[in-house]
């Protein structure tokens, strides 16, 4: 049989290091985590925000969110440990 890990075990690994967030709608987040808790609440630094933009026809919008974020876990729908964020041939990225 092979190894099992649970996740937050997983997510705990990820502990100082870079993750991306898809979040719940069309926000994706990157950044380095600082911390979770049983919620998956997480805690963020140097983090780098992709949305769109509705003022501008719903292109992505870019932006660098230079404090300490925390996120709530009721809108995080995927984690990727070690992720750096969309592609660079992506919408999010081009913008």
């Amino acid at each position: 049989m092979a190894n099992r890990i649970l996740p937050l075990e997983l997510i705990d690994k990820a502990i100082g290091s870079q993750i991306w967030i898809l979040m719940k709608g069309q926000t994706e987040i990157v950044g380095v985590l600082r911390g979770f808790d049983d919620y998956v609440n997480l805690v963020l630094d140097d983090a780098v925000e992709y949305a769109p933009d509705a003022r501008e026809g719903g292109r992505i919008k870019k932006t660098e969110l230079h404090s300490e974020i925390l996120l709530n876990g009721n809108h995080v729908a995927v984690l990727v440990p070690g992720g750096s964020g969309p592609p660079d041939d992506s919408m999010a990225a081009m913008s």
